[in-house]
């Protein structure tokens, strides 16, 4: 499986001049390449939790680019997609975009402006899957904390000091400073601006 350190570009062009040109133009910026001739064994075979990029030629024999774009986005793949085609439209390139494309360039394609668009998108996707990534831990450990904690939480990032906080839960000082302590511990922050950047939208999520 690809990692962030490895990100994998899927080629998909039925034409094998092509595939070889442009896999060798690719792999001279150090990504990899998977190249595929056929887009229904691409849409089976491919690792969909890999990092990376997908490059998709429009016009190909049975299923064209754009009806593979259709599948990818309705299955939520969330590699960015980059269209190629040699016989472009304006209403080609706004249904490309409309679908969820990430570029559309034509054919010949420009060398610097294809990898340029490559290079983009892989950065985007790894800055994607971390904060999905993020998200993801945060609300583990969300899931974690007791009741009282949450109602803490909530308060906390409503921005009530820790008297406000005591009297609105009926709570001694020293016991809210207890659960404070706790709540930094236990969703493993360092300042409270983390804190209520990373976990005010799970409070709003779970308030009543």
């Amino acid at each position: 499986m690809s990692t962030p350190l490895s990100p994998l570009i899927h080629l998909i062009d039925d034409d094998e001049a092509v595939r070889s040109a442009l896999a060798l133009l690719i792999g001279t910026v150090g990504l990899r390449v998977q190249a595929w001739s056929d887009p229904q064994a691409f849409i089976a075979g491919f690792d969909r939790q890999g990092i990376g990029a997908i490059v998709l030629d429009v016009r190909m024999p049975g299923t064209s680019g754009l009806t593979v774009l259709d599948t990818l986005v309705a299955q939520g793949v969330d590699q960015p997609i980059i269209m190629l085609t040699g016989h472009g439209t304006v209403e080609m390139c706004r249904r490309a975009f409309k679908a969820g494309a990430a570029e559309f360039l034509e054919k010949p394609v420009d060398d610097e402006a294809l990898l340029e668009a490559l290079q983009t998108a892989v950065r985007r996707h790894v800055k994607s899957r971390e904060h999905l990534a993020a998200d993801r831990q945060a609300r583990e450990r969300y899931a974690h904390l007791s009741q009282r904690e949450r109602e803490v939480l909530g308060l906390i990032v409503a921005g009530l000091t820790n008297k406000e906080i005591g009297r609105a839960l009926a709570l001694s000082p020293r016991t809210v400073e207890t659960h404070r302590a706790n709540l930094f511990a236990k969703l493993e922050a360092t300042s409270l601006a983390q804190l209520i950047r990373q976990y005010a939208a799970l409070v709003d999520e779970n308030a009543p």
